[in-house]
């Protein structure tokens, strides 16, 4: 995969992740039904490929003013991400030679590398993932709308110390996928799975979007690595 095309695949799924926080935001009050309607018309000149940088630089400042407004990321984790993908991209149409831009898009997937593999290592020293009660609580003590039948999964201790398990090994081994682009490409299906079944279970739906619209770049990357070893 070339380096622009791998922006521009990111910067479609981008718009699309970032259209679909905006409908969120547009059922709220009068200022982030605002700032909602605008992100949502920059994330489709985005995704459309107009004037990507501009659409990038804006998007940017109306998520600084959402941060500001929220006190900090409206929704953790899903939002910093958001951030910096942004970020990256613009720095990358910025980039005033390809190498500066290649540094921008590889700090990208370095990131996107340490956010699994930093899950799996809090998981993997804390004791309640080691023998699955923190998976047992998630599914028992959701604060999240989840159905019955899910919070009966809670009364299956060994199926969640074994998905328990399934979910560190996958994560502390996730930079291995670097060694080879067939294995990072079932590395990221595997991931994109795993946000999606959160999305379905726990309605933890904006992961599912926004962490796929690094992959490319991912793809990219790893094809660089190894032209270069």
């Amino acid at each position: 995969m070339t380096l622009e095309l791998a922006v521009r695949l990111a910067e479609i799924l981008l718009g699309f992740a970032i259209f679909q926080q905006s409908l969120e935001f547009m059922r709220g009050l009068t200022v982030e039904k605002t700032l909602g309607f605008i992100r949502a018309c920059l994330a489709i000149l985005l995704m459309l490929g107009l004037q990507p940088l501009w659409v990038e630089c804006v998007l940017l400042v109306t998520a600084i003013i959402l941060i500001r407004r929220f006190q900090g990321p409206y929704n953790g984790g899903s939002d910093t991400m958001t951030v910096l993908v942004l970020v990256c991209l613009c720095l990358s149409h910025l980039a005033p030679s390809r190498y500066w831009q290649e540094i921008a898009l590889g700090y990208l997937a370095v990131q996107l590398i340490l956010s699994y593999f930093q899950s799996g290592w809090v998981k993997v020293v804390n004791p309640q993932w080691r023998n699955g009660s923190a998976l047992q609580q998630v599914f028992a003590l959701s604060a999240y709308p989840v159905s019955e039948r899910v919070r009966l999964w809670a009364q299956r201790p060994r199926v969640l110390w074994v998905m328990s398990w399934a979910i560190i090994v996958f994560e502390l081994l996730f930079p291995l996928a670097l060694l080879n682009q067939t294995i990072l490409i079932v590395a990221l299906c595997i991931a994109a799975l795993f946000h999606l079944a959160n999305a379905c279970l726990f309605g933890l739906n904006r992961f599912f979007w926004i962490w796929p619209a690094a992959y490319p770049v991912m793809i990219w990357f790893q094809a660089r690595i190894a032209e270069v070893f």
